[in-house]
């Protein structure tokens, strides 16, 4: 009697488990909280949540998402509208600019990240200095480029001919006391090695303008210059001017570019070649001749 209790039990489990599902009735799904719908379309709670920042008020929260519903709301019903009203010659068209779109997206960001897996980055001193030496003459200057150290000094600055002493000498020792003092200035650069353009010395050194350029900015001049926020001295070490070829050093970075832009287009073109040839063995890839 016991077993076939048993057995008439396990009978009425296996009836209700076939008129409500035996996944459902055991564990319960639980099902997505909509916020909106626009026709057969919704919108969940969980498609907004992670747009919410954190720290936001309630007021904030509760506004924002109401903004976002009126918003995804009307974007859907102009794409319904617009389904229903533009012409197919013009439903079509879009649809194929979306494909196109959605391929090159894709093909793009799949070619980046192989990029970035098989290329070398790195451009040895090497590299740039041949590839310097072929183009030189590629590399004329559009504006006066300098090697300059400057300082700019409060108006009421009161060890200012000791200061223009040592830019002027700028040996170890005097380097060593600006930069001990290098906390008062307003501005600085000691750095004369480097190249800069006159643009950059415009907007730093204010006195300095385009007009007056040929006056300061020439091989060893020294500078004294006052305005209105600051008095600044300057040292010019070397001038290149337009029209000369610019120094590698300060072509570097673009040369640089230039030679890991060809870099990846070797590479890509070698990748696509490589991609069809095995889908052509891999017989994935066919073309059909039609010679009638």
């Amino acid at each position: 009697m016991i077993q076939r209790g048993v057995l008439y039990l396990l009978m009425a489990v296996g009836t209700v488990c076939i008129l409500v599902s035996c996944e459902g009735y055991f564990n319960k799904k639980e099902e997505k909280e909509p916020l909106a719908r626009v026709g057969e379309l919704y919108l969940y709670k969980e498609d907004v949540k992670p747009l919410l920042k954190e720290g936001m008020s309630k007021g904030d929260s509760a506004s924002f998402v109401t903004n976002y519903i009126n918003n995804w709301a009307s974007k859907q019903l102009l794409l319904s509208k617009s389904k229903i009203n533009l012409p197919e010659e013009k439903l079509r068209e879009f649809d194929a600019l979306v494909d196109a779109y959605r391929t090159d997206l894709y093909t793009r960001a799949y070619q980046e990240a192989l990029v970035s897996q098989g290329t070398d980055t790195l451009i040895s001193e090497t590299q740039l200095q041949e590839f310097y030496d072929r183009q030189k003459e590629n590399f004329k200057l559009k504006e006066r480029i300098v090697r300059i150290r400057f300082v700019q000094l409060p108006l009421n600055f009161l060890n200012q001919d000791e200061v223009k002493q040592r830019l002027r000498s700028f040996d170890e020792e005097d380097l060593i006391y600006l930069d001990s003092i290098g906390v008062q200035f307003k501005k600085l650069n000691f750095n004369d090695s480097i190249w800069v353009s006159s643009s950059r010395i415009f907007e730093e050194i204010p006195p300095i303008t385009f007009d007056n350029q040929d006056r300061y900015l020439k091989n060893s001049q020294f500078f004294e210059l006052q305005d209105s926020i600051g008095v600044y001295l300057g040292k010019i070490e070397e001038v290149k001017d337009v029209n000369d070829i610019a120094p590698l050093s300060y072509i570097a970075p673009t040369i640089k570019q230039v030679l890991l832009s060809r870099r990846k287009i070797d590479y890509l073109r070698k990748l696509e070649t490589e991609i069809i040839d095995e889908a052509i063995r891999e017989k994935e890839f066919e073309v059909y001749n039609d010679n009638k």
